[in-house]
C-alpha cells in the first residue's frame, strides 16, 4: 500500500481502544486518511462532510446503531460500503444489516490483519464502481460528441442540398441562417450580403433578432464588429468584456462573424450571438466556415445564372435585330425589282421600239437575272424562321 494513499476511512466507534486499534495502528500506517465519530448522529454529519470511501461502524452505537446509520446514509443517497463491527451472539442483527446494505462484518475483538483485509475488499469494490462510473461518463461524453457530429454533418448536408435544389434565394438564406443557429447553438443569427452598387452589407435573413434590428431587413445593419470582418475577410470570435465595446453587446455576451468569401473578398457575413458568455469553440467555427463556403457557391451560381440570362437576352435581341434588318433589305430589293421589272418587259416585248439582235440579247439577259433574283427573294420569304 502506498504511504500517500488518499482513500478515506470513517470509523464510527464509541470505544477509544477499538477506534485506536483500527485507525491509528491498522490503517493510518498504510496511508489511509482516517476520521473517527463516537456516535450515530455525528457519524452522519461527518459522512456528508468527509465523504469517506469506507465506513466501519459498531453495531451497538449510543443513540443510533449501525442499522440506523445504514438507513440514514441510504436516505442521503450515499452509496458507501459499510463494515459492521459486532460482538459474538449478534449474528442475527448482522444479517439484518446486510439486508439494509452492509458490505461486510468483523467480530470483536478484531485483529489488524482482519481490518486491513476487510477494508481492502470494500475498497476494491469502490474502485471498481468508480472505474465503471468513469467509463460510463466517458461513454456518455463520446455518445454526446458523436451525436453532435452527426447533427453537424446532417446540417451541412442539408445546406449543401439546399444550395443545389432551392432556387428562391430568400428561402435559401433563411435555411442557412437556421442551420448556423443550430450548429453554433446560438440564440440569434443573421446574414448580410454586399450590395454591388453601394458596397454596403444589407440584412438579408435573420433568426431571433429583436424587432428594432429586424426592421433593418434589406437595409445596412451596423452591429459594430461586422465592418472589421468585412475588411479582413477573416472570422472573428469575441466574448466577455471585449465585446462590451461594440453595439452587438446589447444582444448577447458572445459573438462570432464568419465571412462569405470569393477570392479572399467578403461578399457576405454570417453572424451568430449567444446570450451567455460561453465562447464559440474552434469546431463550431470550422462548421460555420464550411456553411459559409456553401453560401458562397450559392451566390456565385446566382451571379452566373444572371449573367447567362443577360447574355441570352442580348443574343436574342441581336438575332431579332438581324432578322428585322434582313427583312427590311428583302423588302427594299423586292420593291426595286418591281420598279425595274416593268420597263424591262416593255423593252423585251418591243413596245418601246425595235432592238437589234445584240441589244435584245442583252436586255433578255438582264430581264432573266431580275426574275431569278425575285424568285430567290420569294423562296426566302416563304422559308420558316
Amino acid at each position: 500500500m502506498s504511504p500517500v494513499n488518499s482513500e478515506k476511512i470513517l470509523i464510527v466507534e464509541s470505544d477509544p481502544d477499538v477506534s485506536d486499534l483500527i485507525g491509528r495502528q491498522a490503517l493510518q500506517p498504510l496511508g489511509y486518511r482516517v476520521e473517527i465519530a463516537i456516535d450515530g448522529p455525528s457519524a452522519i454529519k461527518q459522512a456528508i462532510q468527509f465523504q469517506p470511501d469506507v465506513i466501519l461502524a459498531n453495531l451497538n452505537l449510543p443513540g443510533l446503531g449501525a442499522k440506523d446509520l445504514l438507513v440514514a446514509l441510504s436516505s442521503q443517497g450515499m452509496a458507501v460500503p459499510v463494515i459492521v463491527l459486532a460482538e459474538k451472539g449478534q449474528e442475527p442483527h448482522v444479517i439484518q444489516t446486510f439486508r439494509l446494505g452492509a458490505f461486510d462484518y468483523l467480530m470483536l475483538p478484531v485483529r489488524e490483519a482482519e481490518v486491513v483485509a476487510a477494508v481492502e475488499r470494500s475498497l476494491s469494490q469502490t474502485r471498481e464502481a468508480r472505474e465503471r462510473a468513469k467509463l460510463d461518463a466517458q461513454l456518455k461524453q463520446a455518445n454526446a460528441e458523436l451525436q453532435r457530429r452527426v447533427r453537424e454533418l446532417t446540417t451541412i448536408f442539408s445546406v449543401g442540398r439546399a444550395v443545389i435544389s432551392i432556387t428562391d434565394q430568400r428561402a435559401l438564406f433563411e435555411k442557412i441562417v437556421e442551420a448556423v443557429t443550430q450548429v453554433a447553438e446560438a440564440d440569434i443569427a443573421w446574414l448580410t450580403l454586399k450590395d454591388e452598387k453601394t458596397k454596403t452589407f444589407l440584412l438579408s435573413a435573420h433568426r431571433g433578432l429583436p424587432e428594432a434590428w429586424a426592421r433593418k431587413l434589406g437595409q445596412p445593419l451596423d452591429d459594430g464588429i461586422s465592418a472589421l470582418v468585412a475588411m479582413s475577410a477573416e472570422t472573428l470570435e469575441i466574448h466577455g468584456a471585449p465585446l462590451t465595446k461594440f453595439k452587438v453587446a446589447s444582444l448577447g455576451k458572445a459573438a462570432m462573424v464568419v465571412p462569405i468569401k470569393v477570392k479572399n473578398e467578403a461578399i457576405g457575413l454570417m453572424t451568430v450571438v449567444r446570450k451567455s458568455e460561453r465562447p464559440f469553440a474552434a469546431g463550431e467555427q470550422t462548421i460555420l466556415e464550411a456553411i459559409a463556403d456553401y453560401a458562397s457557391i450559392s451566390l456565385i451560381n446566382a451571379s452566373l445564372f444572371r449573367a447567362l440570362s443577360q447574355t441570352a437576352e442580348l443574343a436574342k435581341a441581336g438575332e431579332q435585330r438581324k432578322t428585322d434588318e434582313l427583312a427590311r433589305m428583302r423588302q427594299e430589293l423586292q420593291s426595286t425589282i418591281q420598279v425595274i421589272g416593268y420597263p424591262l418587259e416593255l423593252l423585251v416585248s418591243g413596245k418601246m421600239g425595235s432592238l437589234n439582235d445584240q441589244q435584245k440579247q442583252a436586255i433578255e439577259t438582264v430581264h432573266a437575272g431580275v426574275r431569278h433574283l425575285a424568285l430567290i427573294l420569294n423562296e426566302q420569304k416563304t422559308q420558316p424562321r
